[in-house]
């Protein structure tokens, strides 16, 4: 059998796939992205039903006799249910305690102290979603100069601010002042620049979002990968994520279509070393603004776009698809949900197999690992031997 040259590693953020037996602790009892969405609204995803999508759990989709690809659900061992704790698991860092949210808002002594640091007050300090929070306060930010700092159920703090009253730049410099400042108890996981564009009641936010994460609590499998001198390569908000620890080469993207030209690119132009990207549509545009037909067209049209992908793949590559927690727009509210999520592992000539319910998202950091033969994260199994028989 041909070594393993290349990994394609994607995540199709929050494509959840099942409420995890704790979910009713972060108030997710009965979530189930994938499945509410397709009996809602039934798309072919014959790709996806190629690699035993279907065969994971019960869903509007027939199972396969014979997948193409191996396939599985992996549950989160990390204490929550955001975009940073998903992904860092994925490379071997299990949070046991979550991340700080803030359902009454950030307390008043935190945002003083940002405001004394930016020299303006905020405006809002509460959870909302995003586009509500627009309709409410976008005419008085602009009226007044004055950010709108929201949260949400996720370990958020984010600043909207329209780009013709505060330029990009200056956004982006606020929300590094907030990320130097939320640190020990109010750690949170992001501050996210949240720039919008229009005018009263057309208000839109701009692909210029840009992520200002935690830095990894410990090494991930990138770093090792990185000291090892395997190439590694971010696509979307990976490099964000990290904080570019562990990340060679990083690309932007501003939609789910961007994210898999430039996968499209990486094909030609990478020769070995792990590939990584964040489709961020599923759970940006659909989950959190409760939309399930947009949810199944973008399923539908990641599904396509596979089909292509997977026929220019080579006997030495490996595709990995999975996601980062749920994001049920069916259910109420408009955050993540607690979830199991999907994993399908693709090698071209190789049978597929029930790769069964893996106790840890680490399970794909440490096949990873295996595969470029570095340190796997200590909390991960492997399933390279799935992928080889």
């Amino acid at each position: 059998m041909n070594k393993i040259n290349r990994v394609f590693l994607i995540v199709m953020d929050s494509v959840g796939c099942g409420e995890l037996p704790d979910a009713d602790k972060y108030g997710d009892k009965g979530a189930h992205t994938l499945l509410h969405i397709l009996e809602k609204y039934p798309r072919d995803l014959k790709t996806l039903r190629s690699m035993g999508l279907g065969n994971i759990v019960s869903l509007p989709i027939e199972p396969v006799e014979k997948p193409i690809a191996s396939y599985g659900k992996m549950a989160e061992l990390s204490s929550g249910k955001d975009t940073t704790t998903g992904h860092w698991e994925f490379m071997g860092i299990v949070l046991h305690e979550p991340f700080p949210t803030y359902p009454n808002g950030f307390p008043a002594d935190v945002i003083k102290k940002f405001e004394d640091a930016i020299g303006a007050k905020v405006l809002a300090n509460k959870p909302s979603s995003g586009t509500t929070i627009l309709d409410e306060l976008g005419v008085e930010h602009m009226e007044t100069g004055n950010p709108i700092v929201y949260t949400s159920a996720d370990s958020v703090f984010q600043i909207a601010c329209h780009e013709d009253i505060i330029p990009i730049e200056k956004l982006y410099k606020w929300c590094e002042i907030a990320r130097e400042q939320l640190t020990g108890e109010h750690a949170v996981s992001r501050v996210i620049a949240r720039p919008f564009i229009g005018k009263a009641g057309e208000f839109q936010r701009t692909p210029r979002r840009h992520d200002y994460s935690l830095e990894p609590i410990e090494e991930t499998v990138l770093d090792r990968l990185q000291k090892k001198g395997v190439p590694t390569y971010g696509i979307g908000k990976i490099k964000d994520i990290y904080t570019g620890m562990g990340i060679d080469h990083s690309v932007s993207t501003v939609s789910n279509d961007d994210g898999m030209a430039k996968i499209d690119e990486h094909l030609k132009t990478v020769d070995n070393g792990l590939v990584f990207a964040n489709l961020v549509d599923f759970d940006m545009q659909y989950g959190h603004r409760n939309d399930p037909e947009g949810y199944a067209n973008a399923l539908q049209e990641f599904d396509d776009w596979l089909a292509g992908f997977v026929g220019k793949l080579k006997d030495t590559d490996l595709l990995l698809i999975t996601a980062d927690h749920g994001c049920d727009p069916t259910y109420p509210g408009t955050d993540h949900t607690r979830e199991y999520v999907p994993v399908i592992a693709y090698r071209k000539g190789i049978s597929g197999k029930d790769l069964g319910q893996r106790k840890s998202f680490t399970d794909l950091g440490a096949t990873v690992a295996k595969i470029f033969d570095v340190d796997l994260p200590k909390d991960g199994t492997d399933f390279l031997k799935s992928l080889e028989e």
